[in-house]
């Protein structure tokens, strides 16, 4: 097993501090980089999706992978970030302007949510942040003026500097621009005061507030980051769907938000990034799934909700740590063969218990 040598004081602020894990992320960026030569224009506009998703699981990665809260309504942000990109566009705002100032408005709502909700834990924040989603369905078809209503909208394109970007290679590299620095922004976060208060949160705020942590702000401020991500996940997301109607941001895609996160690995970065591999190729398996079972169960309307709902079960009862976990299993498993012990890799229990406050 390998051996990490401890020879300055960066080495504890330093991101990849392991040599193969510098080379595997190294590689994976420069495979990223290279994608638009191999790939054919329809490949890439499918890979952008999944960097589009590889963002909105990043935000909802810092609420509830980081601080603990569950949110069963975040497409509801993908939809206001989609929206709000759309009418500062038609308003002739410049592109780079728009996309933060998309991602204000729905950190601005996300914010205000999570004073709200800062109360609640558990069941209840879910049930609170579902109803918050069903709310804003309802209010993209009712604010005709601003969202089209239930006809729709349509997204302006992307234009940089007075030129349009109509080349598919272009919008991706851009894409990867986005999502690179909002992990390097998520990364640097998580060493920050702010960041560190999450976490707390997330582990034991009985604990967090005896350490001077305040429980309502840190909600907030993980509300707020998470939702100004996931807003400027649908603002990108808007220039591929290229039309916007109320039911894009449905429950389903709540769901296969929060499928993603649970699948990828729970409170890592590298797991929102797997988790949206994931469920970039899973419609296109449920569609193969429709082919070989019987009509009267592949027909049916809720088969994807289902699915989702049972594949979110089975991670949490089998693999509680997501593929990430099952990964870092494995390369502990060939770091330490012939000497590796099945029981070192067990999820460890916590053995704090404490209430929550009301």
């Amino acid at each position: 097993m390998r051996t990490l040598f401890k020879t300055s004081y960066a080495f504890d602020i330093n991101h990849l501090v392991d040599p193969g894990e510098r080379a595997r992320v190294g590689l994976l960026i420069l495979l990223a980089l290279g994608l638009p030569l191999l790939l054919s224009d329809y490949a890439l506009s499918e890979t952008m999706m999944f960097l589009c998703y590889a963002v909105a699981g990043l935000g909802l990665m810092v609420l509830t992978g980081f601080t603990g809260q569950v949110s069963f309504g975040h497409a509801a942000f993908l939809g206001i970030g989609g929206y709000a990109h759309t009418w500062f566009l038609m308003q002739g705002v410049p592109f780079l302007l728009s996309l933060p100032l998309a991602g204000l408005v729905a950190g601005a709502v996300g914010a205000l949510l999570g004073r709200a909700a800062s109360k609640m834990h558990g069941f209840y924040l879910a049930i609170a942040t579902l109803a918050f989603a069903i709310l804003m369905e309802t209010v993209f078809g009712a604010a005709e003026p601003l969202t089209g209503g239930h006809m729709g909208i349509e997204v302006p394109p992307i234009a940089l500097f007075g030129h349009v970007v109509e080349s598919a290679w272009q919008s991706y590299y851009l894409y990867l621009a986005v999502l690179l620095f909002l992990v390097w922004g998520v990364a640097n976060m998580n060493r920050s005061p702010s960041g560190r208060a999450m976490i707390a949160l997330r582990d034991s705020e009985t604990s967090a507030q005896s350490l001077g942590v305040n429980i309502a702000r840190g909600k907030i401020v993980a509300f707020f980051i998470s939702t100004f991500i996931t807003g400027i996940a649908g603002a990108l997301m808007a220039h591929q769907l290229m039309y916007l109607s109320p039911e894009t941001f449905g429950l389903n895609e709540s769901l296969k938000l929060l499928l993603m996160i649970v699948v990828g690995g729970l409170g890592t970065i590298s797991g929102a990034i797997i988790g949206a591999v994931f469920v970039s190729f899973l419609p296109n398996a449920i569609e193969v799934l429709r082919g070989v079972l019987p009509a009267g169960i592949g027909e049916q309307v809720g088969l994807e909700p289902f699915l989702f709902g049972a594949i979110i079960a089975g991670f949490i009862i089998f693999e509680p740590d997501g593929l990430y976990g099952r990964w870092r299993k494995f390369r502990l498993f060939l770091e330490t063969y012939p000497y590796y012990k099945r029981a070192s890799a067990v999820r460890q229990k916590r053995y704090l218990k404490t209430g929550r406050f009301r």
